[in-house]
């Protein structure tokens, strides 16, 4: 059984605020036993929770914002596209990638793969 669309979107909406302003605690409490993370694609896959912790922890204390765009959902798995802003000093870095997850039964996360790359990025001012 596959979880339903609503704890999909529940979890989705989230991973999108806790990756802005969430602990990294709060976010790993999102993913189920087992779940690996290949943020970018093309990166190491993570397969360990200390490796998907210490890859949160990362964000943790930044002043970022995050906003959730598009969502695809069908057979307990997510695409879904979001924009993540982050602030250092008076300037922007963002990030528009598009992620996409499965879940397990219980609605948690069982893998992540994020689709972007370092020409996706886009830096400017803070108040741009």
């Amino acid at each position: 059984m596959t979880a339903s669309r609503e704890a999909i979107l529940e979890t989705v909406s989230a991973y999108v605020r806790l990756v802005a302003d969430g602990t990294t605690d709060e976010l790993m409490d999102l993913f189920a036993e087992g779940a690996t993370v290949e943020d970018p694609i093309g990166s190491e896959v993570r397969t360990t929770r200390a490796a998907i912790r210490e890859f949160y922890a990362t964000l943790e204390g930044l002043e970022q914002t995050a906003e959730l765009s598009v969502v695809k959902i069908a057979d307990g798995q997510a695409a879904f596209l979001f924009e993540l802003v982050t602030h250092i000093g008076e300037t922007a870095y963002t990030i528009a990638p598009i992620d996409v997850m499965t879940f397990n039964e219980d609605g948690k996360i069982t893998s992540m793969r994020a689709f972007w790359s370092d020409a996706d990025a886009h830096i400017g001012s803070k108040s741009a």
